[in-house]
């Protein structure tokens, strides 16, 4: 999938967390357009190695993961 379509491209390596508190996460790749505004993208969490998809409109939620 294109990543230029995608509207923040720079999030891809970015690495969020689930909220204040939960684990990190690596932003690995854009999968699909969901709708006009919202994305899928594949993460991958950091304590367990496992990938898995998630919306483009959580990850706007979530904090940076220092």
């Amino acid at each position: 999938m294109p990543q230029d379509r995608f509207p923040e491209p720079k999030l891809i390596g970015q690495y969020r967390q689930f909220g204040k508190l939960g684990p990190a996460y690596k932003i690995i790749e854009t999968v699909r357009p969901v709708d006009q505004d919202d994305w899928i993208v594949l993460i991958q969490i950091s304590e367990w190695g496992e990938e898995t998809e998630y919306r483009y409109s959580n990850i706007k939620n979530d904090p940076v993961a220092h």
